[in-house]
């Protein structure tokens, strides 16, 4: 089993803005979670994939979210009492 501090953690999300030029949602309730990948490259060919099948609608986009430089447990901390 590989070590888990060594993953590496890629989420794949989607769906339409509001604005070609922003990355906000138009509706929050309709965001794509295509899935969570171990690398970039399985991340990538999954993005790609979905960004092809919507290439008819210019406000659908797709984006990787590198989950592992948000996941730190190392410097969690918790709120004072």
């Amino acid at each position: 089993m590989p070590d888990s501090a060594q993953q590496l953690l890629h989420l794949v999300i989607g769906g339409e803005l509001t604005d070609l030029t922003g990355t906000t949602f138009r509706d929050l309730d309709k965001v794509e979670v295509v899935g969570v990948y171990p690398n970039y490259a399985t991340a990538y060919t999954a993005w790609k994939a979905k960004a092809q099948q919507t290439v008819d609608n210019a406000h659908m986009r797709y984006f990787i979210v590198h989950l592992h430089r948000l996941l730190d447990p190392g410097h969690d901390t918790k709120p004072a009492s």
